[in-house]
């Protein structure tokens, strides 16, 4: 058994934009154990996972594999990727095994074993579960999961836990490339499977998880290391111009929750309402006294779902009048009657989005009083068809030129308004599950397969 365990995290979200070399270079040199990187969320919304799509470049998300793969292979060190592709769809888990057979044979890379598994998840077969009974809780404030949203649901995945990359290291795996995944778990699975307590494994997979947003000053995608052993956690940043400091790491750890001190995960909850940080030396913060609660029950993975709106069209509107700027709420309101009397009866979404209110953004806030000299206002319209939704969006756009305010007597372009056209902005999705799904099995929703791969082989 290792006394400590050392993983490099490259990069916050792989692909989302390249991986600093220097400090990758910097933290290679020190020869970590396991490099290891989450390449997802749902922070980037519904559309990715909605349309099976990347939302990162792929040259980007090549990059990043590559600088992985050929540093790991050197060392002949376990590498890890979770949520493969942003969204961790089957075919995003399909591209990153088709990228390392790739970078393999260009580098003639010796043989490896490649562990893979898939997240996504058949809706008909979540609601033969709901047909028998098996209640969807919800998250963050939702019900329960309906029929009807799960009927409306285009692609979902589960959000796998620790179990299919421990299974995959088991079975001997130098690489593995996951589905949709928890951003912890890519990192603590490597710790609990070398035999780390679970609560500091679950705190280096938060503390990594971002990589260097947990150091300062702000700099992103900048390695870090995190170092576990029986008693503690540390982190250290690689960039030369970063820190891991008490108040970066313990601001990082507790930054995106209601209730900052405790995080659940498929099997148990991380509590970190007694976390104790020190400085250990200038570059790393050292961190004790988390603790880990088991749940007890049945392991409820989360589901992630997502359902086609329909076409999305943008419009951009500039505004510098100072009495127009004064009454846009009601030149907005002008706005949308209009384009209601336009189209009458036809289902159409019509939000105008506003910026520059004394820096609040949208229309949802009233603001007392403006004094900002020029809005910008977005104007989104979502229809069926691309045609319906060009329209609305157009007709949205420019009614708010033609709004005419009772005040204003008899000069043209008052509003001091500025309007090209109209762009197309893909399809929009909705959210439809963020629930969790009692399994019996942690590793029934995520089938895993191994291959060798073999770069020499001609």
């Amino acid at each position: 058994m290792k006394t400590e365990l050392r993983i490099v995290s490259p990069n916050g979200h792989l692909g989302f934009a390249p991986t600093k070399e220097e400090s990758f270079r910097i933290a290679a040199a020190t020869r970590p154990d396991y490099y290891c990187c989450d390449s997802g969320s749902d922070d980037i919304g519904p559309a990715a996972l909605g349309s099976d799509r990347s939302v990162s470049m792929y040259e980007w998300q090549r990059h990043d594999l590559e600088l992985m793969l050929l540093a790991a292979r050197e060392q002949g060190v376990p590498m890890l990727i979770g949520s493969s592709g942003d969204c961790g769809t089957n075919s995003r888990v399909d591209m990153y095994v088709r990228i390392i057979r790739d970078l393999a044979a260009e580098h003639g890379l010796p043989p490896f074993k490649l562990a893979y598994f898939y997240s996504e998840t058949d809706t008909a077969e979540l609601r033969s579960r709901m047909d028998g009974g098996v209640v969807f809780e919800g998250l963050d404030g939702r019900g329960e999961l309906t029929g009807e949203a799960l009927d409306m649901t285009t692609r979902a995945v589960a959000v796998a836990g620790v179990h299919p990359f421990i299974e995959a290291l088991r079975q001997g795996a130098d690489v593995v490339i996951g589905g949709r995944a928890s951003d912890c778990a890519v990192f603590a699975a490597p710790a609990i499977h070398e035999g780390f307590p679970p609560e500091h494994a679950y705190y280096l997979g938060k503390v990594l998880e971002c990589a260097s947003f947990c150091a300062e000053p702000y700099g992103a995608k900048e390695s870090v290391i995190g170092t576990i052993t029986q008693d503690d956690v540390k982190v250290t940043a690689m960039a030369p111009n970063q820190r891991c400091t008490v108040a970066s790491v313990a601001g990082h750890a507790m930054y995106e929750r209601s209730n900052p001190y405790y995080e659940y995960f498929a099997g148990g909850m991380l509590d970190m309402s007694e976390c104790h940080y020190e400085q250990y030396d200038e570059r790393t913060t050292r961190i004790t006294g988390q603790k880990y609660v088991p749940i007890e029950g049945d392991v409820k993975v989360k589901i992630e779902g997502s359902a086609w709106l329909g076409e999305k069209f943008i419009g951009i509107a500039g505004i510098r009048d100072p009495y127009t700027i004064a009454h846009i709420d009601t030149v907005l309101d002008l706005a949308r009657g209009e384009v209601a009397a336009q189209f009458p009866g036809i289902d159409y979404r019509l939000n105008f989005r506003v910026f520059g209110k004394n820096g609040v953004m949208g229309d949802l806030e009233p603001v007392r009083e403006i004094t900002s000299h020029e809005l910008c206002v977005v104007v989104e319209s979502v229809a069926e068809t691309s045609e319906l939704a060009e329209s609305v969006a157009l007709m949205g756009t420019r009614q708010i030129f033609y709004a005419r305010l009772p005040e204003v007597k008899g000069t043209a372009g008052t509003a001091s308004f500025v309007v090209d056209d109209v762009l197309p902005a893909g399809a929009a999705y909705l959210w439809t599950i963020n629930h969790t799904l009692p399994v019996a099995d942690p590793m029934e929703l995520f089938p895993l397969t191994t291959v060798e791969i073999d770069g020499t082989a001609r």
